[in-house]
């Protein structure tokens, strides 16, 4: 049979990047493809291109075995290709019905002509997404309002929308960044019962863990181009990062066993609202403790975003107490937490983390800019910044010509090494401060970024756990929270539901928590949590 969906020879180029040069992509009928590469590897370049979101400047398309030409998401929707974004395309107040009847209203079993006046028909769509959701096994209730639906089943809509519009071949991105570990598994229990009823699917993820999970066959995409494509059987973590990165890659977080002393971080039913005045924190009371990581796991949007901005000056505090090295510090500003030893890893690098127009030489120096050795009065001691940023450049490995260079223009790796250099830096020169053991909130640290960024950044975080730094881990990615964290609190609604010891904690468990299932295995120990 002729490939469901091939490219050949596909070039893309922008101002100044080349993000797809010649590559070649086939989907074969009936499989699930994966498509890994590092963060600005051409990966959503590519698939924009055979979504119609771009033009390629050179290359052709081919769909079951015909040549065609792709210039909009009409034309791929009108060619059988339908792609599910990772940030959903819905309207919360609508219902799901109606979410899917959106942009397909002329369809004839969507509308009743009486007269002269076409009316949607409701009933037949929903109907029709009923008979969809019993086919392919994704459950969803065509009458409920989707702001109502859990994430995971908002994505099942999603996967609807596109089977209702007749879509064969389905492009998934990062289609599990948003989901608990047992909403994976059923999300690729669904992509194999698709791929049987004969749709094909390209499926793209960072997570190396699920490639061997679902995938029939695995693409490697590094700087615009096509590495290569292997096997499962033939495949192994270790390879598929090294051809991502281009050298090998301990995937392994080593770290040796936490040491932990004195509390340095303590919060008490602490309360914070949301941008919406909605509690977004409620309860919760927590303990982090000098030379231990303290990871909160969490699907996102359960309240892990205004929790670390509440503990680092950047939000109110509605309720409770926070508590930083025995000082109240529940209503302290960021300077004063900076003052009192808290470094900040931001989720949000661009908004809070750097200033984009700056150079890296001032973006290092952001923090301690007003005091000595940066400054001498009023007066900034430049060549004492400048030499800093440099060591910091060099002992960081941050890939840049200048220490002159805009944050901005440097990759999204090399912008969290930048951080990482500041916040890090710092925190060294609290070492030995009588009565004062640094805090490190990093939060989301590595979002975006390729598994060579990832090795790198997980070191550092380690290095500043076993040199007496207190760290608060908050990250979506479970993988990173189980390998980092010496103890996990997870994070629903708001509420802690428990903190469990990171060496029997297990995926499942945690799963069960983060869907808001608190388990008996979870009990015993449980001392922390919110709302009782």
């Amino acid at each position: 049979m002729p490939p469901a969906l091939q490219a050949t020879g596909i070039t893309k180029r922008f101002p100044g990047v080349l993000a797809n040069d010649r590559v070649d992509f086939t989907l074969a009928q009936g499989e699930i493809h994966a498509l890994l590469g590092e963060n600005g590897a051409g990966k959503s370049t590519l698939m924009n291109i055979l979504y119609g979101l771009y033009q390629p400047d050179s290359g052709q398309i081919s769909v079951n075995g015909q040549p065609v030409k792709i210039v909009s998401p009409h034309d791929a929707i009108a060619r059988g290709i339908g792609m599910v974004h990772q940030h959903f395309m819905l309207v919360p107040p609508l219902t799901v019905t109606e979410n899917i009847m959106l942009g397909q209203e002329s369809l004839v079993d969507a509308t009743q002509v009486l007269g002269r006046l076409a009316m949607l028909d409701r009933r037949a769509a929903a109907n029709r997404i009923r008979e969809l959701s019993q086919q392919y096994g994704l459950a969803v209730d065509p009458d409920a309002t989707v702001g109502d639906l859990t994430v995971g089943a908002q994505q099942r809509v999603e996967i609807i929308k596109a089977l209702y519009r007749s879509a064969e071949i389905l492009i998934l991105d990062e289609p599990t960044a948003v989901l608990t570990p047992q909403e994976a598994d059923e999300l690729f229990v669904i992509m194999r019962g698709m791929v049987q009823q004969g749709k094909s699917i390209v499926f793209i993820t960072h997570k190396l863990r699920e490639v061997f999970a679902v995938a029939d066959t695995i693409s490697v995409m590094r700087a615009g181009a096509m590495v290569g494509s292997v096997q499962p059987a033939q495949a192994t973590r270790e390879l598929l990062a090294e051809m991502m990165v281009g050298r090998k890659v301990i995937l392994a977080v080593d770290k040796s066993d936490a040491h932990p002393g004195a509390a340095v971080l303590q919060t008490d039913a602490l309360r914070v609202l949301d941008d919406r005045k909605h509690v977004a924190v409620d309860g919760v009371s927590l303990t982090v403790r000098s030379g231990e990581i303290l990871g909160v796991a969490g699907v996102q949007g359960n309240g892990q975003t205004e929790l670390a901005e509440a503990l680092t000056g950047l939000r109110q505090v509605t309720g409770g107490t926070i508590t930083l090295n025995g000082h109240d510090t529940t209503h302290a500003t960021p300077r004063q937490l900076v003052e009192g030893g808290l470094g900040h890893v931001p989720e949000d690098r661009h908004k809070h983390g750097l200033v984009l127009s700056f150079p890296i030489r001032d973006n290092i120096a952001l923090c301690t800019y007003y005091r000595p050795p940066n400054s001498h009065g009023v007066a900034l001691d430049y060549p004492t910044i400048e030499r800093q940023a440099a060591e910091l450049v060099r002992v960081f490995d941050v890939r840049t010509p200048s220490i002159h260079t805009t944050a901005g223009s440097l990759s999204g790796g090399n912008q969290q090494k930048v951080i990482m250099a500041r916040e890090l830096s710092r925190l060294a020169d609290q070492d030995g401060v009588a009565g004062r053991a640094p805090l490190l909130i990093a939060s989301q640290p590595t979002r975006g970024l390729d598994v060579g960024s990832i090795e790198f950044i997980h070191g550092r975080i380690v290095e500043a756990r076993d040199r007496g730094a207190a760290v608060l881990l908050i990250s979506a990615e479970l993988d990173e929270i189980m390998s980092l964290s010496d103890r996990i609190a997870v994070m629903y609604k708001g509420a802690i539901l428990a903190t469990v010891d990171a060496k029997t904690a297990t995926r499942e468990q945690l799963g069960l928590l983060m869907a808001g299932v608190t388990p008996a295995v979870a009990q015993p120990g449980h001392k922390e949590g919110g709302r009782g």
